[in-house]
């Protein structure tokens, strides 16, 4: 079996896997209760948790992506971060105080005291299958590139063996400790992939013959932040950015488990909306490094095409790893990718949902003891359906013939223009039900659903709907979930919380 691996590669990536023993080790706690499992007691600090959302935020698709969004685009990616301080500022002041105000331990209890229990179980459901989505699909991204380097194709067989091994990772640092263990293997992640991002910087600078100066000429409008067009194709465009991107992110850091559990295990709500503002704000330097590298590789390529290796399409960042990154450094760009990927975090806050908006309702009085093993039963069982989920993004991605970076972004709309149109109507409305906000749940995912490729060549539908970003198929989604969930008149919006 053939590999670029060698043996000091082989040797970074090994002290990668002891590092991350030794952080999980030293903060597994015995004897925990389902609170420590699952929001780490409420003691994790400030900087910690927001270290923590940037790592779950900055996934492979981040790694890999961006630096190809601006080889071959410019920089109007970074106006992001924009719709994400828009995004933070609406979860800082309406979601995060309701939600510490209930002391829930997963978002979706709020949707209970709206309406009932049916609303808060459809909620979570939906969650958990949008996440199943989005966090499949990463796995997906980073099996690519550990098949790359370590088999050199991209076959079927290959990206299931890179996948089962990512998810093996997953699950052994979900077991430890809990989110707490979570939490601080996410630090040790975090400065991996942006020390080996920085390292790569300066490994294609310094082979470089060329000023600042001369590098920014030749990149001209390469360097645009801003495209102010209002073309639907274009998801990077100021006004899907300040729409649907915006959307995105407010899903992403308000209603996905997945972040907003970290939010939640701050001391109280402000510590909470801090950590998300910080979070924010330490991800504009580190997309800023990614889109630099994508730049660095358009000046040492001139633009010309790096885009196959062995007849595997690859993104030009991956071709770079394969053919010219020199041993050593190979191996720590491959941890970083690893890094970049990990699926802990969604694998806790997955088995979070499961546990407590699914399961303990059903279980009667049990001991903390027994909730905290069924979510590390539960985290296994999820983790099949995210490996499940990366086959099967193996040929979803093919079909579509669409960006890497698109392609992981545009499938979390699947759960997020249901959840989004739903807690519009609950929080800022006196209208809807709980049978209404399970027909908008459907008819969000149905809506989304509509644009993909391969539904537009089974259903027949116009050819138009192929060409419509992500962005702008995420505002549609809610929009038609919201309408479906207001339909029914509701009841008056009882005060959960006072915002702020």
């Amino acid at each position: 079996m053939g590999t670029s691996f060698l043996a000091i590669d082989w040797a970074v990536l090994g002290g990668y896997v002891l590092l991350l023993a030794l952080a999980g080790w030293l903060t597994t706690r015995r004897g925990m209760r389902s609170e420590d499992y699952f929001l780490a007691g409420h003691h994790a600090p400030t900087w910690l948790v927001a270290v923590s959302v940037l790592s779950t935020v900055q996934s492979a698709a981040t790694f890999l992506g961006v630096p190809d969004n601006s080889y071959r685009g410019d920089y109007t990616y970074l106006g992001g971060v924009l719709a994400a301080l828009l995004a933070a500022w609406i979860v800082a002041h309406v979601l995060i105080p309701r939600f510490y105000a209930l002391k829930v331990t997963t978002v979706y209890e709020l949707l209970e005291s709206r309406f009932d229990a049916r609303a808060r179980r459809a909620a979570a459901a939906m969650y958990l299958v949008g996440r199943v989505f989005a966090s499949g699909a990463r796995l997906y991204l980073a099996a690519i590139a550990v098949s790359m380097i370590l088999f050199l194709d991209v076959t079927p067989q290959h990206i299931a063996l890179a996948a089962f091994g990512l998810l093996v990772f997953g699950l052994v640092f979900t077991f430890m400790g809990g989110l707490e263990s979570v939490i601080w293997s996410d630090l040790v992640q975090v400065v991996l992939y942006v020390g080996a991002a920085l390292l790569v910087a300066w490994h294609l600078w310094s082979g470089l013959d060329m000023t600042l100066a001369e590098a920014a000429t030749v990149l001209g409008p390469k360097l645009a932040l801003v495209n102010p067009t209002l073309d639907l194709s274009a998801p990077w465009g100021l006004f899907a950015v300040l729409s649907g991107v915006m959307l995105l992110n407010l899903a992403s850091s308000g209603l996905d488990q997945d972040i907003t559990q970290r939010l939640l295990a701050c001391e109280e709500a402000k510590e909470g909306a801090r950590s998300l503002y910080a979070s924010v704000w330490m991800s504009l330097p580190v997309i800023a490094l990614f889109l630099v590298i994508g730049s660095l590789l358009y000046l040492h390529y001139q633009g010309g095409a790096a885009g196959s290796f062995r007849g595997e399409e690859v993104t030009v960042f991956m071709h770079y790893i394969l053919t010219e990154i020199p041993p050593g450094l190979r191996g720590l760009v491959t941890v970083g990718v690893i890094a970049a990927a990990a699926i802990n975090s969604g694998l806790i806050s997955m088995s979070a949902v499961l546990v407590n908006d699914l399961y303990r309702p059903f279980a009667g009085q049990r001991s903390e003891a027994h909730f905290v093993r069924m979510g590390r039963i539960a985290s296994v069982a999820l983790g099949l359906a995210l490996f499940a989920m990366a086959i099967t993004s193996y040929y979803w991605q093919r079909y579509n013939d669409s960006a890497l970076l698109d392609f992981v972004l545009g499938v979390m709309a699947f759960a997020y223009s249901g959840l989004i149109g739903v807690y519009g109507v609950a929080l800022f409305t006196g209208r809807g039900s709980s049978v209404s906000v399970i027909a908008a749940f459907i008819a969000g995912f149905l809506a989304v659903l509509a644009f993909q490729p391969f539904v537009i060549d089974l259903a027949g539908l116009p050819d138009t709907l192929r060409g419509i970003a992500f962005p702008w198929q995420l505002v549609l989604g809610s929009g038609v979930a919201a309408l479906v969930c207001a339909a029914a008149p509701g009841k008056t919006v009882a005060r959960t919380a006072t915002s702020g």
